[in-house]
């Protein structure tokens, strides 16, 4: 036994043994515990948080997702009508115009047919008094001038009613 008092380690066992006693007798590791627990719990309620944070900015996320591809769609149909309204109106120029450029033609052709009324008029009187000139000439020479005058009334006056 003197063995065991003079070793140190035999004092430092049992000072170690006295020390973790007085810990447990004053409920120290109950305290460590605790203290562990509490932590935990702080610890768990912050990946509960964090969890929670998660899932929103996830759903916030696809709720954005939704949005963004509502918008694409939206743009994508205010496209297409905007694109269909273009051929719309594209195609109705093209009436528009048709039509105007087949009035202009009518009354182009209108124009002309009148025109060409007009000069074969002008001709057929032209023609005309020509031809009485000349018949007139035509009969002073051969006829006296009575005679001519009252031929040529008569002549003049059938030439009108066939040209008319």
């Amino acid at each position: 036994m003197s063995a065991l008092l003079s070793d140190a380690t035999f004092f430092v066992a049992i000072g170690l043994a006295v020390f973790i006693g007085i810990l447990v007798w004053k409920k120290v590791p109950g305290m460590i515990g605790k203290m562990l627990d509490e932590k935990s719990a702080a610890i768990a309620k912050e990946l509960d948080d964090a969890r929670k944070l998660r899932e929103d900015a996830a759903a916030l996320l696809s709720s954005y997702q939704r949005k963004q591809r509502d918008a694409e769609r939206e743009a994508d149909d205010i496209l297409a009508g905007a694109r269909a309204e273009a051929e719309r109106i594209q195609a109705e120029a093209r009436t528009q115009t048709a039509q105007v450029i087949e009035r202009r033609t009518k009354l182009a052709e209108q124009k002309i047919a009148q025109a060409e009324l007009s000069a074969l008029a002008e001709v057929k009187a032209a023609a005309a008094d020509a031809a009485i000139a000349a018949a007139r000439t035509i009969i002073e020479k051969r006829m006296g001038e009575d005679e001519a005058r009252a031929y040529a009334n008569a002549s003049l006056n059938e030439l009108r009613s066939k040209l008319n």
